[in-house]
């Protein structure tokens, strides 16, 4: 797999040779087990999978290579390039300047932006729309165009079934950069609704199956449905495809459901399934699926408590929490600064969404065991920080000493 060109800065002094030596010992990711750090007073188990993604790292370098190549130009990203502040904040400190904020609020007029000025599609791609209002200002769309290649797979298998007739059922946060984005490129081909979890689903397929009047959809799915949606005709043959940070057993429990639906609803045979409902299994990406399963090793482990490290508004990061914490106590972190002591964390709570101070979260024992895994836009570095902060409440003399030797 191609290497990318990121900054020293963003990597750890001991996790990013640790995560090379494992990755190139096991190129076909067949081991989930984690890295076992034992200090004896405090045991960290590290996630087999976790940090940069190949779309991260392209986004990353494409927004340097802007910075380098074009010195005195003006050069704006989108939005945020990942949902991380760390990485956002030091494209900031380089010129970098954003056009709108990730809610879609303008922040630079368009009319302030010119055809010599270098705009950054960032790694959850753009709306068809705005590819064509920076193409109208003669802006180039294409050398710093850092849309993570599984998202654009995600666009194109919409655009195969579209092409076949399918609507397209996209499983995804409708607020989401990406859903949005693909939203816009499958209208291109076919009609579209969005459909954000199970319970929707199952008022889909109500509509479908008739327990539902056909303009119950219009009020249930407004605002995510394409323009002259038409209920009788448009859910005739549908297709799944979802937003690529999702947690894959969700969006796969959606397609068999669905994938049942449409042959009660047709009475149709296993080799006729095609014609109502098209093969698209998920369409998660391989970073999203690998620390989700490597999280789910580590979640069935004994330990004392989980840590996951990783922006707030990050949905891979979010839903690591969501699968760890079905398990056991599990703390959602930005940095090591969120580990205030030994007795007291600060961590976002993923359902009332606002930060939450929690005391005595390290139980008081002869040794705890620690889970730490973070999201595909979290860097080395914010890893190892927390690591280091955590050994410091256990070992405070010598951390690199111990976090050296305690490597197993």
């Amino acid at each position: 797999m191609k290497r990318f060109k990121i900054p020293a800065f963003y990597q750890g002094k001991f996790i990013s040779p640790i995560k090379k030596k494992r990755s190139e010992s096991d190129r076909m990711k067949k081991e989930l087990s984690p890295t076992r750090f034992d200090l004896g007073k405090v045991k960290i188990n590290l996630a087999r999978h976790f940090g940069f993604c190949y779309g991260v790292e392209n986004a990353i370098e494409r927004a340097y290579r802007a910075v380098e190549e074009n010195p005195g130009k003006n050069i704006y990203l989108l939005s945020e390039i990942v949902h991380n502040s760390l990485v956002n904040t030091g494209l900031f400190s380089l010129g970098i300047r954003y056009i709108m904020n990730t809610s879609g609020k303008q922040l630079i007029p368009w009319e302030k932006i010119t055809s010599d000025d270098i705009v950054i599609i960032p790694a959850f791609g753009t709306t068809v729309e705005m590819i064509q209002l920076m193409e109208a200002k003669g802006i180039d769309v294409v050398t710093y165009d850092s849309t993570c290649p599984f998202v654009e797979r995600v666009w194109n298998k919409a655009a195969q079934i579209g092409q076949d007739n399918y609507t397209i059922i996209i499983h995804g946060n409708p607020r989401h950069e990406e859903t949005l984005a693909t939203f816009s490129h499958s209208l291109q081909t076919a009609p579209a609704v969005i459909v954000r979890d199970m319970n929707d689903a199952l008022l889909l397929a109500g509509i479908i199956k008739g327990d539902l009047p056909p303009q119950k959809f219009y009020e249930l799915f407004d605002g995510r449905y394409s323009p002259g949606f038409n209920v009788k005709t448009d859910l005739v043959k549908i297709g799944v495809v979802n937003q690529t940070t999702l947690i894959a057993s969700e969006t796969n429990e959606i397609i068999t459901f669905l994938r049942q639906i449409m042959m009660t609803r047709y009475d149709l045979a296993e080799d006729q399934v095609y014609q109502h409902f098209a093969d698209t299994r998920d369409t998660i990406c391989y970073a999203t699926y690998d620390n989700q399963s490597a999280a789910l090793y580590l979640a069935n482990e004994d330990a004392d408590l989980a840590i996951v490290i990783g922006g707030y508004n990050s949905a891979n990061t979010l839903h690591l929490v969501e699968l760890m914490e079905n398990y056991l106590p599990t703390y959602f972190i930005f940095s090591d600064e969120n580990l205030i002591s030994a007795n007291e964390i600060r961590s976002w709570d993923i359902h009332d969404r606002k930060m939450k101070t929690i005391s005595n979260y390290l139980p008081e024992k002869e040794s705890v065991t620690i889970h730490i895994t973070g999201g595909a836009s979290t860097p080395d570095v914010m890893i190892e920080r927390v690591i280091n902060r955590l050994l410091l409440f256990y070992h405070p003399d010598d951390i690199d000493s111990h976090f050296a030797d305690g490597f197993l």
